[in-house]
């Protein structure tokens, strides 16, 4: 299994567009700070434009590496999932596509080894893409704008809320939220991996997962009660930006608040749990499919 999984890796460094993902988080990132650094004075009077009449801020020390992040997370966790579908979509299809599939099954490994350690390729292509991101757009950022009390602007309900997190309560937050993300991204792994075991070709398992995640994502932000209701629950989308939830700080009764807390814990560990179930379940429909498919090309 080990041999195999070496195999695969090997095979996704060998392919030009792995490398095309890190190179679009660099420019995207270094898109953002760039700006930042120029003119996010504006930015920040935009945000605070309904507050600026009762709320003292330093805005300088408010765009700091911390605040960075946050707001390169907002946008790039969204785009990541194609550029998961790129490489996971290509397993068992790429194989196909090149006449390999075949050859490889004469080999005297199971056909489950096989999705496991395409599975366990895509995961670890998963994990290397988010470390690259916090390398960029959390310690880059740091470096380039340094470290303060960190501002989270958010809407809950009909409220907008600002809430202020000491600079010493956040690296954990990242920590939990990065380690979130690639859960959440493995979801979309499996997903598209099963998508490849019944196309002979890279583009249609790469654009069907896309269109999924789009249309998932559409319907997950509709705020429509029957929807809310009966359909959202069992929408892996409406679980990915979960990790948000480690930056809601709890407060204390004089609504002050409370380091080293989440405001609403259980829904974080009730979402783990939901999108961990869809990597197995998704993951098992795969083996199942594979083992019965047959192979001719």
């Amino acid at each position: 299994m080990w041999s195999l999984l070496q195999i695969e890796l090997f095979k996704i460094s060998k392919r030009p567009r792995t490398y095309l993902s890190f190179a679009a988080i660099t420019a995207i990132v270094l898109i953002f700070q760039l700006a930042f650094k120029a003119d996010g004075k504006s930015y920040m009077d935009l945000m605070l434009q309904n507050v600026q009449d009762n709320f003292e801020l330093n805005k300088e020390n408010a765009i700091n590496g911390y605040f960075m992040c946050y707001i390169i997370l907002n946008t790039l966790l969204v785009q990541i999932p194609i550029l998961v579908a790129l490489i996971a979509g290509d397993a068992i299809s790429g194989e196909a596509n090149m006449g390999t599939l075949r050859l490889m099954l004469t080999k005297p490994i199971s056909r489950s080894q096989i999705i496991l350690s395409k599975f366990i390729a895509s995961f670890i292509y998963t994990i290397l893409l988010l470390v690259w991101m916090a390398v960029m757009a959390l310690f880059l950022s740091i470096l380039i704008f340094g470290m303060d009390d960190m501002l989270i602007f958010r809407v809950k309900g009909e409220e907008s809320q600002i809430l202020q997190i000491l600079k010493d309560d956040v690296i954990w937050r990242y920590f939990a939220a990065f380690g979130y993300a690639a859960i959440a991204l493995t979801v979309i792994a499996a997903l598209a991996l099963l998508l490849s075991v019944f196309a002979e070709n890279s583009i249609g398992p790469i654009i069907t997962t896309v269109c999924i995640v789009i249309i998932f994502t559409i319907v997950s932000n509709l705020n429509v009660p029957v929807i809310d209701k009966n359909v959202k629950p069992w929408l892996f989308t409406s679980y990915l930006v979960g990790w948000k939830g480690f930056f809601y700080i709890g407060t204390n009764t004089e609504g002050q608040p409370i380091p080293g807390s989440i405001e609403n814990w259980p829904a974080i560990r009730n979402s783990l749990f939901i999108l961990i179930a869809h990597i197995f379940l998704l993951l098992g429909i795969t083996i199942a499919v594979f083992r019965k498919k047959d192979i001719l090309s």
